[in-house]
């Protein structure tokens, strides 16, 4: 629902600098909350042979399929039938899967680091100051969001209790709404490319003593905002619960109506979505169509079994 909302809120940003604050806010903590949890469901997995079929059923193949899905949908839906179709160059979400599927292959050796958090930061801050990476892979969102997922693996059941305590609920609150005011004050100062983690500091104008103290704050800034974020996660089971399960398509499923609202020129023609109340409107409820794709069915019965597979989720 959050990466339903951020993409929603983005055509709003240039508008609005209210927009651009809760935009800000929530690219702090959404993947880092996602990828975090896809790190927790990964601590057992190891090279055995089923293990290694499920994550090529799971995340290789989906990753192929949307890969093409998304290529044959920009063909027709933005009228470029020469767009070239490539593996190695993800296209707008697909960045995720091939970048769990190469974080999930280095899981053995994360548990045999001694110190594998400072390491994956050392990582994403050598990634940060090293523009010739190029962009294979997404090499960039691969390796800057590499510490959440390392974060996961280190987590255990008890860590989420403690985040779930009464006392760190209410403090969420006030943490919420600093940060909420401090994103209004840097809206215009700061570019939110900062929080896609795509790019080097040098693509983004800055300089590279910049690496360290950005990657350090933003996984920082990160980390607290994804504790606010899970104190309030219910514990018991409640009539949205079920959307949960389909976490994984919905964020696949929604990028065709995200970018097709772009293609079709739909906050375009719709001029009132630029007006306060339309601003209101969308900044404070997900797009309607968003429930549709973490639905049970249709959305999760033509890869069962491989995206949830692939995710460890249940």
């Amino acid at each position: 629902m959050l990466v339903a909302m951020g993409h929603s809120w983005e055509p709003l940003t240039d508008s609005s600098r209210t927009a651009e604050a809760l935009y800000m806010v929530v690219y702090t903590f959404h993947m880092p909350a996602f990828i975090l949890i896809s790190g927790y469901f990964s601590r057992s997995f190891d090279m055995r042979p089923d293990r290694l079929k499920r994550l090529i059923t799971g995340i290789a193949v989906p990753y192929v399929i949307f890969e093409v899905a998304y290529t044959l949908f920009k063909r027709w839906a933005d009228d470029d039938p020469t767009y070239d179709f490539s593996l190695l160059d993800p296209w707008y979400l697909t960045w995720f899967l091939i970048a769990l599927f190469a974080w999930r292959l280095t899981t053995p050796i994360w548990k045999l680091v001694r110190w594998p958090i400072p390491l994956a930061l050392a990582v994403a801050t050598l990634a940060a100051v090293s523009p010739d990476i190029g962009d294979d892979l997404d090499m960039q969102r691969l390796l800057q969001f590499l510490p959440f997922f390392v974060l996961g693996l280190c987590m255990k059941p008890e860590h989420f209790q403690m985040i779930r305590r009464r006392s760190v609920r209410i403090a969420s609150v006030p943490i919420f709404a600093c940060a909420l005011v401090f994103a209004y004050w840097a809206a215009p100062r700061m570019s939110s490319a900062w929080f896609y983690h795509r790019d080097s500091v040098q693509e983004l104008g800055a300089a590279p003593w910049t690496g360290p103290v950005m990657t350090l704050a933003l996984f920082g800034c990160s980390v607290v905002l994804v504790s606010c974020f899970f104190a309030w996660v219910p514990r018991r089971h409640m009539w949205f619960t079920v959307l949960g399960a389909g976490t994984l398509y919905g964020y696949l499923l929604h990028g065709f109506l995200a970018k097709g609202s772009r293609f079709w020129g739909w906050f375009d023609e719709y001029e009132w979505l630029h007006k306060p109340l339309g601003r209101s409107r969308s900044r404070s409820s997900p797009p309607p169509w968003s429930p549709c794709c973490v639905r049970p069915r249709p959305a999760r019965l033509p890869l069962r079994h491989g995206a949830e597979d692939g995710l460890g989720l249940p």
